[in-house]
């Protein structure tokens, strides 16, 4: 699929989404595993957005990337905003207590790298990019 560039701004979240449901389609995923890589993609994005780029006064653009093999679907977010590193992110360590006694954040990270097969992230000069990897089910396993 052709690349998608969109302004780092909020507003673009849903285009952004689109654009990962159109490839989860493209790659014949199953409503459960989209709607997981959907909501993978989009917690990174509005990080990207939120703390990337408004927080740090800048602005930027978001690019995002769909390739199809034939195993997988890899989506690639890529942009120029702060340093940002969510693997290096702690995972919530209060999961076992109630919701109201657990910390406020982490969350969504935990999420992302819960709702793909795999998730990695690079600093490729001055860029952030977040790779999410999701695989494809055969054909004949459907049967």
């Amino acid at each position: 699929m052709e690349p998608l560039t969109v302004a780092g701004t909020l507003d673009s979240l849903s285009e952004i989404a689109k654009y990962v449901m159109a490839a989860a389609a493209a790659a014949g995923l199953d409503k459960k595993t989209s709607y997981r890589l959907r909501l993978a993609v989009d917690e990174i994005a509005t990080n990207i957005i939120v703390h990337g780029y408004e927080e740090a006064g800048r602005e930027g653009i978001v690019v995002c990337q769909a390739t199809l093999a034939d195993e997988s679907l890899t989506i690639t977010l890529e942009d120029t905003g702060e340093h940002y590193d969510p693997t290096k992110q702690a995972l919530p360590d209060d999961m076992d207590l109630p919701l109201e006694q657990r910390q406020i954040g982490g969350l969504g990270v935990y999420l992302t790298i819960q709702g793909v097969d795999r998730f990695t992230y690079e600093r490729v000069g001055e860029r952030n990019r977040n790779i999410f990897v999701v695989n494809r089910i055969p054909s004949t396993a459907s049967k």
